[in-house]
């Protein structure tokens, strides 16, 4: 479900009801956490954690006029999305996450090939959310970007 919004704030507003805390939550969890660097914007219609030109000029390799993308958030149809570049590209870093999440949550951990899916809004670990933005850097993950795509 890609937004036509402008900002994150018009993002949140136009959420259903039920999401709106979730998502500000969340927003307001990685923006506590997130290391200095990374820009919030909209990015891909959803919330987005970007590493910005004036830092990376080289930008994505898939179009060099965006920004290095990091983190995003989206609410799409049945789940909250979270998108974490960096746990898919640092082993230890994924291993990491699926150790710490069974602490923080109930539920079985739900991912996909790029997403962290939360299905019940009253069990998204916010502490470890903000744990995960805080463990990597703009310089880690540049470098780390860099050596998975420019083998």
């Amino acid at each position: 479900m890609q937004s036509k919004a402008t900002t994150p704030e018009e993002y949140i507003k136009e959420l259903p009801e039920e999401r709106k805390e979730a998502v500000s939550k969340i927003r307001e969890t990685i923006l506590n956490n997130i290391p200095a660097g990374f820009t919030e914007t909209m990015s891909y219609g959803m919330l987005g954690y970007v590493v910005p030109h004036t830092l990376y000029a080289d930008g994505y390799h898939c179009d060099p006029k965006l920004p290095l993308p990091f983190m995003n958030v989206a609410s799409q149809k049945n789940f909250i999305a979270l998108y974490h570049s960096g746990i898919y590209a640092d082993p230890e870093l994924l291993n990491w996450f699926t150790t710490e999440y069974p602490k923080h949550c109930k539920r079985k951990l739900d991912t996909g090939k790029s997403c962290i899916r939360f299905k019940k809004i009253d069990d998204i670990p916010y502490e470890l959310i903000g744990e995960l933005a805080a463990k990597m850097t703009v310089q880690q993950w540049v470098n780390l970007y860099e050596k998975n795509t420019k083998k």
